[in-house]
């Protein structure tokens, strides 16, 4: 498993190490062990799994929840492709704002671990794509916020010229427009989780 750092402080990337024969293919997909010590603390269980199904040309995000508690986040795409995006929503952090995009398929079954206040969210490339997210915390409604994934100030270059979204998701708010109603989560609070 080739594990590395993404410019977004504490965010993965993670490719399994894949074996394969006229059988098929097996890899170890989850390691929490591994990122643990790639991160040097502890990776909060995951205790739920989710499985979305996407057409080409759909955007979900950008999502996140309240801290603390938060959500934590693995995240892997099981067939297709996606364009996932992890941005910096950590209010005090040195990379707060900042963006990176990873493309997930289901050829280098790459992954993308994010800790909690973190936002995510991801773009279909392929006429379908099926993304599977194992969760720190179960879902709870009230916790979570989404940031308009078109905000100019984000700038995220998004690979469509027109996004399927959800209404929820239409009508986020600005990361301006979070950070005056206090939302977005607090840094040290981030740290906290993890200590």
């Amino acid at each position: 498993m080739k594990i590395t750092e993404l410019m977004v402080p504490g965010a993965l990337r993670v490719v399994p190490r894949q074996h394969t024969d006229a059988r098929g293919a097996f890899l170890e997909w989850y390691r929490p062990d591994l990122l643990a010590g790639v991160l040097g603390h502890r990776i909060p269980p995951m205790v739920q799994g989710n499985l979305s199904m996407s057409a080409r040309g759909v955007v979900r995000g950008i999502h996140f929840a309240e801290v603390p508690r938060g959500q934590a986040k693995y995240v892997t795409c099981m067939q297709g492709a996606v364009l996932d995006v992890v941005v910096d929503l950590r209010v005090g952090s040195p990379a707060f704002g900042r963006w990176e995009a990873i493309e997930l398929d289901d050829v280098e079954r790459a992954a993308v671990y994010l800790p909690a206040g973190l936002g995510h969210g991801f773009c279909a490339l392929t006429e379908t794509a099926t993304v599977s997210y194992l969760v720190s915390n179960p879902y709870a409604p009230e916790r979570e916020h989404s940031v308009d994934a078109f905000d100019p100030e984000l700038g995220i270059e998004w690979p469509i010229e027109e996004a399927l979204q959800s209404e929820r998701d239409r009508a986020a708010p600005s990361l301006a427009g979070l950070l005056d109603r206090g939302l977005l989560p607090r840094y040290e609070d981030c740290l906290e989780l993890i200590r």
